[in-house]
């Protein structure tokens, strides 16, 4: 592992900035903050105050009244509106380390492997408008990797698949870097969205993203336990036909088709970036198969989908939504 802040002394603390969620990890500490990436404003949309953020916005999702206005900075794994993320990382570190100067604080980021030069910069700008001092950015698949314990440092590839909110990562790792990545620009919140998508397109059938996530969790834990396709699901939203509130109940066979076209995609990416190394990278993950990180990763049907679309060990970190988070804390220690 690379030295980072090079004579300068180590970060004090890491954040794992997530388009769901946000974790703050200190080296001793364990995890100071972990909480929604949400924040709520009131007044204009250019300057707006912020009135809460975190945990409590959670509850007021698709509910706000008045001025009110509810924001993700993150969309996809980056960064969507600057603002936004300058407040909630101030609120985040405040609320882990407390109303101290920020200025003197030294921080690794998280990002997407495949986050742009202007992606990375402003995310380095909303950090400096918070009030921190130096960061660094780290990778978020590298990152993963160390936390699933891999031996990412030894002259030998290792496979990773982050199944992020925002975006679902691939990389081939060695020697402490990345040798060769792809990704796909959505990833559990994809599912979500394509789920109501359905409802409101085949069934003219309103539901909120909580309903939609709520929704994707009882289909894959129905389908791990091997309900038969008839079983159904019970979703309330608004019925289009007549605009009124409603309840609606569909097997999960109607809704299957839209879980593997989501797992499929996944499954193209990890073969073409396969396709894309060296011979003995080929022989090292040949040996060791791939693992699944990320709070997708517990989708358990993504893991048997590139199983047989590869013919690899596929296994599921343990911990798996926690590596980001456990990864940054090592590299917290170097």
């Amino acid at each position: 592992m690379r030295r980072l802040f090079p004579g300068a002394g180590k970060a004090d603390f890491a954040i794992d900035f997530g388009t769901a969620n946000t974790r703050v990890v200190s080296a001793d500490g364990g995890v100071l903050f972990d909480e929604p990436s949400l924040c709520c404003f009131a007044g204009r949309v250019d300057a707006g105050e912020l009135v809460t953020a975190g945990a409590a916005v959670g509850p007021m999702q698709e509910r706000a009244s008045g001025d009110l206005r509810i924001v993700r900075p993150l969309h996809r794994g980056v960064l969507c509106d600057i603002a936004a993320a300058r407040d909630y990382l101030a609120y985040a570190v405040r609320s882990s380390v407390g109303q101290r100067r920020l200025r003197s604080f030294r921080a690794i980021i998280g990002v997407p492997a495949d986050a742009t030069n202007a992606e990375r910069g402003a995310l380095l700008t909303a950090a400096s408008d918070a009030g921190l001092g130096a960061v660094e950015l780290l990778t978020e698949p590298l990152a993963a990797a160390w936390g699933a314990g891999l031996h990412v440092d030894h002259p030998r590839g290792s496979m990773i698949v982050e199944c992020g909110a925002g975006t679902t990562e691939a990389a081939v790792l060695s020697l402490g870097g990345t040798c060769a990545t792809a990704s796909l620009r959505g990833g559990g919140d994809a599912l979500d969205r394509a789920i109501a998508d359905h409802l409101h397109f085949q069934h003219k059938f309103l539901i909120g993203m909580n309903t939609a996530e709520h929704a994707k969790r009882d289909i894959v834990r129905m389908l791990q336990d091997q309900a038969a396709p008839a079983a159904t699901v019970r979703l309330k939203g608004r019925d289009l036909v007549n605009g009124l509130p409603a309840a609606l109940e569909l097997p999960i066979g109607d809704l299957l088709p839209v879980v593997e076209k989501h797992i499929a995609g996944i499954t193209r990416m990890v073969v073409n970036l396969l396709g894309q190394i060296s011979p003995e990278l080929s022989r090292d993950i040949h040996d060791d198969g791939i693992v699944l990180t990320g709070g997708s990763a517990a989708i358990n049907l993504v893991r048997p989908a590139l199983a047989q679309a590869t013919g690899l060990h596929v296994a599921l970190a343990s911990n798996s939504a926690y590596c980001v988070a456990s990864g940054l804390q090592k590299a917290l220690l170097h």
